[in-house]
């Protein structure tokens, strides 16, 4: 991507622009209400990064467990079927608009020590292609290729038959403009810590003579420091906290049939913007408060009070169908109040397995004026699933990594 006439200052917006699943950050008045939507730094640790759980409107806290949980609650990872997995994924970004070099990719895995224990990684980059520098006279200063990533590793373990605790420490690396300035004010890159606080109740039903299973998630997300791009102590920017609630249930009706419903529901843990600066500072108050005392303030900080901290949730719903355990059809939906972003699409899926490797797609059709950087656009996983490390893994050649057996009581 070559950009000839953009100042750092609306580069730095520009950037911002590309970045952010949400809306507009500003606010105005419409027929309904208040748009003010709720936006953070380093908005990429919010795309979904997992083919699986884009074909399902995003849902992925309490879905069965696979390598793609490192994302979304590490904790079920206890719970997977196979020893090790692996999966690496692809996903195109704006593709829509004719970009090509903008894209996130996703390596994330996991190694069962034994039944109770597990240990993850994931690496998550996201490049935002190359950018050429002027200045206000329209003079090229240089190229520059803002990236992103985020680096993580997790343990998980369980405390019951049916239950497990996780937990998951972030570093993040953000660098859109490092050696430009702002007003005067040289831009940097910025460093954060995050972690994930997860757990999962995964319980087996018997329904007369069909196999069942139950479900719960709970992840906690991104709770760490804030983030900063100058040396202004006091102008540091939220990373995206968000707290998760995921509900399954799985049916096994036949042998070669596997049938799976998903929701989820999501909550930013994150201030909402206001226009109050008491101190005269000439920043907002509500970006003054510690990272632990905006999740805190988070739960009840709406200006439009409680009815409007009940729009600031979003929802998925996904279903999930395994033909033979090794060919598997998806479909979702995200919906988002048209107040606090307005993302609503639709979602579909395919994957395909042979043996120990695997192959997902996702596809997003929007459904709202409000356009996604994925619209019309396919997602990539590549998944690997060993029972032991250096053997084939023959129980697998005609299973499914992605979909757990149930326990029998």
């Amino acid at each position: 991507m070559n950009l000839r006439k953009i100042t750092p200052k609306l580069l730095c917006i520009f950037l911002s622009f590309l970045i952010l699943n949400n809306s507009k950050a500003q606010n105005s008045i419409d027929d309904v209400g208040q748009i003010n939507a709720i936006n953070t730094a380093v908005p990429f640790l919010r795309i979904i990064p997992d083919a699986r759980a884009g074909g399902m409107g995003d849902v992925g806290i309490a879905s069965s467990a696979d390598a793609g949980g490192t994302y979304f609650n590490n904790s079920k990872l206890v719970f997977a079927p196979k020893k090790l997995g692996i999966n690496l994924s692809y996903t195109p970004w704006l593709r829509n608009l004719g970009i090509t070099d903008i894209y996130l990719a996703h390596f994330s895995g996991y190694y069962q020590l034994d039944k109770n224990q597990v240990i993850s990684t994931s690496l998550k980059f996201f490049s935002l292609g190359n950018i050429t520098f002027t200045d206000f006279q329209g003079n090229i200063t240089g190229d520059f290729r803002p990236r992103e990533m985020a680096l993580d590793v997790g343990y998980a373990r369980k405390l019951g038959k049916y239950y497990s605790l996780g937990i998951q420490l972030r570093y993040i690396y953000s660098n859109l403009a490092s050696g430009q300035t702002v007003d005067g004010v040289p831009i940097k890159a910025g460093n954060a810590f995050g972690s994930d606080i997860t757990m999962s109740y995964f319980k087996p039903i018997k329904l007369k003579k069909m196999n069942s299973q139950l479900n719960v998630g709970l992840a906690i997300t991104n709770l760490g420091s804030k983030i900063s791009y100058s040396s202004d102590a006091l102008n540091q920017d939220y990373i995206p906290t968000n707290a998760g609630l995921g509900l399954g249930y799985q049916i096994f009706p036949k042998e070669k049939h596997e049938m799976s419903v998903y929701v989820d529901i999501n909550k930013l843990l994150v201030p909402t913007p206001d226009t109050v600066d008491a101190d005269g500072d000439g920043i907002f108050d509500y970006k003054q408060k510690s990272s632990i005392a905006g999740v805190f303030s988070s739960l009840g900080d709406a200006p439009g009070g409680f009815k409007e901290e009940m729009r600031e949730f979003n929802y998925s719903i996904g279903v999930e169908y395994w033909y033979d355990k090794q060919f598997a059809v998806r479909a979702g939906y995200f919906l988002e109040n048209k107040l606090k972003g307005n993302r609503k699409f639709f979602t579909a899926g395919l994957s395909a397995k042979y043996s120990v490797f695997g192959l997902d797609f996702s596809y997003l059709v929007p459904t709202s004026n409000q356009r996604s950087p994925l619209d019309n656009t396919f997602r990539f996983t590549l998944s690997f699933n060993f029972d032991k490390l250096g053997k084939k893994d023959k129980s697998s050649e005609s299973g499914s990594e992605v979909m757990p057996t149930p326990v029998e009581e």
